[in-house]
């Protein structure tokens, strides 16, 4: 596993990343109390990190071509998805579909966070909305499965990418295999839930090697720029 900084550096031109909404932190709206309260588990997670949570948002640029990142890191409770994950997300999207950006956002997460209730949930339909307001400019959204990404993001935002990347053997799914297993009583085909299995299947588009990360994703950036500005010149154009 990369950590968010890892990820950052591994795709992004040395000091050209700016984090935006670096200070939003979850609260414990709910009063959730277990065998640690929620607002002990936030604790322990911003000391274990040095993160307010469990994703970096910012722009960036990548071999000279500007864009927006975010990147989730799993060490946070797991990466879960709480208001302050889905409101970063969200705000992230609405500033590249600003600026007229392409956006790409690296996926590692266990879900919904559950102590967080309803609202954790409400983050699913918020996430996409944005998105779509950012695909009816026209503009790219690129998303880079790591290991694992399953649960509430899967079902949004990860898996609404214009161009969908994994890595290697990454578990990606929505419920765990054991609980579809012990649900549905069904034999799970070999590899269910990798990478491999979901490219075969058309839910993911290519996989790639971290090593080629870099490169490749800095192909597709150019690709989707050069596709947004021919539309443009295009448009400009035909108006005239």
């Amino acid at each position: 596993p990369l950590n968010a900084q890892q990820r950052i550096a591994l795709l992004t031109d040395e000091g050209t990343f700016k984090e935006v909404d670096a200070l939003l932190e979850s609260v414990d709206t709910l009063k959730f109390e277990g065998v640690a309260s929620y607002t002990e588990k936030l604790t322990a997670s911003k000391a274990k990190t040095g993160l307010k949570d469990a994703i970096v948002c910012g722009l960036a640029k990548l071999k000279g071509i500007p864009y927006a990142l975010g990147v989730m890191d799993f060490r946070f409770l797991g990466a879960s998805m709480g208001a302050v994950v889905g409101e970063k997300v969200t705000r992230l999207v609405e500033l590249a579909t600003a600026k007229k950006l392409p956006l790409v956002i690296v996926t590692a997460s266990g879900g919904a966070r559950m102590y967080e209730g309803m609202i954790s949930l409400m983050q699913m339909a918020k996430t996409s909305a944005a998105l779509e307001r950012h695909q009816e400019q026209g503009l790219s959204y690129i998303v880079v499965m790591t290991h694992p990404t399953t649960a509430g993001v899967t079902a949004s935002f990860a898996s609404l990418g214009d161009l969908i990347v994994a890595e290697p053997e990454a578990l990606i799914g929505f419920a765990g295999p054991r609980v579809i297993k012990d649900t549905t009583q069904a034999h799970l085909p070999e590899g269910f839930q990798t990478a491999e299995f979901l490219l075969k299947k058309g839910l993911i588009d290519r996989i790639i090697d971290r090593k080629n990360l870099r490169d490749e994703l800095a192909l597709c950036l150019e690709y989707f720029t050069f596709c947004a500005n021919s539309k443009g010149d295009l448009k400009k154009k035909a108006s005239k």
